[in-house]
């Protein structure tokens, strides 16, 4: 993940739009934060599930654990374990995010940061996390999951493919012999 951050000094960095990177990042991850809580708001409203097409209702489900219910955390020192695990991981993607001079891959920390804190809100003042959103088909449904989840995922999948691109782009072979490829 070197390729995330560290760009050359210099003009280049301030006319890609560098000073704005961070600022947008951040902005970003707020957004997410507000809106999952917003939306999260609303679902607790539900008293009923509510089916939206054929293969997509609101559900409201409270997880205990992390993602799709994995290691679900009962009792009080699971929830804190799991917020301060949880923290660590949002500090270390927001440090990414601030680090990078490349709005993409900014952007796509800033929604997996601004996902994580989103759920991080809702284990601390309500000791789980608020699901709603389930899709199902045939009679087969994923787990239950919230915009704060999907913004983790979309932004993790954005990290990926820009790293892929970019390590395709760096080890493409010249085009011609002794012809240099310039790094982006």
């Amino acid at each position: 993940m070197s390729d995330l951050n560290l760009p050359p000094v210099g003009s280049a960095v301030r006319s890609s739009g560098g000073r704005w990177v961070r600022p947008a990042a951040v902005v970003l991850a707020i957004g997410v934060i507000g809106v999952d809580q917003l939306a999260k708001g609303w679902a607790r409203t539900l008293t009923a599930p509510v089916e939206i097409a054929p293969f997509l209702n609101l559900h409201l489900s409270f997880n205990r654990g992390v993602t799709f219910g994995l290691l679900s955390a009962d009792g009080e020192a699971g929830r804190w374990l799991l917020v301060a695990l949880t923290g660590a991981v949002a500090a270390a993607v927001l440090v990414a995010a601030w680090r990078t001079r490349r709005l993409a891959p900014a952007l796509a920390l800033g929604a997996v940061a601004g996902g994580a804190l989103g759920n991080i809100a809702d284990r601390i003042r309500l000791g789980a996390v608020t699901d709603f959103i389930d899709l199902h088909l045939a009679g087969r449904h994923w787990p239950t999951f919230n915009l704060a989840d999907s913004a983790i995922v979309i932004g993790l999948a954005l990290v990926l493919f820009d790293a892929s691109r970019r390590s395709a782009q760096t080890e493409a072979p010249p085009s011609t012999p002794g012809e240099r490829r310039p790094r982006p």
